[in-house]
């Protein structure tokens, strides 16, 4: 089974290396297609992809900045696995938990797996902010479509690469999280979710995601589930 790992980034040059190296260390024995798509960034994260030596490491560059989702696409566009996993570049979230999230797809139990953070017996909350505007986006998932899911908008999203591939996505922002769950459940698609652990950074560390962005994710799911 090959993975094709899909990480968006932009201006993450104090960790991309990092995340890249980690991605590999931390998964022994697996296929890995490391796909990575420098959104524009101005911090040097382009010249620090291009100086890297990393077995199956893809990466490509948006000339300007277009956001998470359309990164997430040219990252698709690109992939050749049988499996695409999501990765973000801040590492927030740790490779080492690449094996559970695998696990279900391997066993023929699933097609689409989540990693849920607050499954995790040692969940850090980011903040009250961001903890309860994920589970207000994750309520509103449930309701619209009967789903029982506990970490909607968590990063770590996996596909048989057949499922999302099938599925036209438009999103250009963070709005990728919404509109892929809201399809994948209107298509039929169960979620399973595995615990996965969790390192929140700040702001001033270069988190991205703001309040707004939980506003826009409310209107995707809805959007999703009116007009498909």
């Amino acid at each position: 089974m090959k993975v094709s790992v899909i990480i968006p980034a932009f201006n993450e040059a104090a960790t991309i290396e990092k995340c890249l190296r980690a991605v590999v260390d931390s998964n022994p024995g697996l296929e890995l297609e490391l796909v990575v798509v420098d959104d524009g960034s101005s911090d040097g994260t382009g010249q620090v992809l291009s100086g890297l030596s990393i077995p199956s490491l893809r990466a490509i560059r948006h000339e300007r900045n277009r956001g998470k989702g359309a990164a997430i696409r040219t990252g698709l566009a690109a992939a050749t696995g049988d499996v695409v996993l999501i990765q973000d570049a801040d590492l927030e979230y740790d490779p080492a938990d690449y094996a559970a999230l695998l696990e279900p797809i391997r066993q023929g139990r699933a097609e689409v797996v989540y990693g849920s953070r607050t499954l995790h017996p040692n969940y850090t909350r980011h903040s009250f902010a961001f903890f309860w505007g994920g589970q207000v986006v994750t309520l509103a998932t449930n309701l619209l479509f009967g789903s029982a899911l506990t970490d909607e908008p968590t990063c770590y999203k996996v596909f048989k690469a057949g499922v999302l591939k099938d599925i036209e996505l438009r999103c250009e922002g963070f709005e990728f999280c919404p509109e892929v769950t809201g399809k994948v459940l209107r298509r039929g698609h169960a979620i399973v979710e595995v615990p996965i652990s969790y390192r929140p950074r700040s702001a001033e560390e270069g988190k991205k995601i703001r309040w707004r962005d939980g506003v826009i994710a409310l209107w995707w799911l809805l959007k999703v589930r009116l007009f498909g």
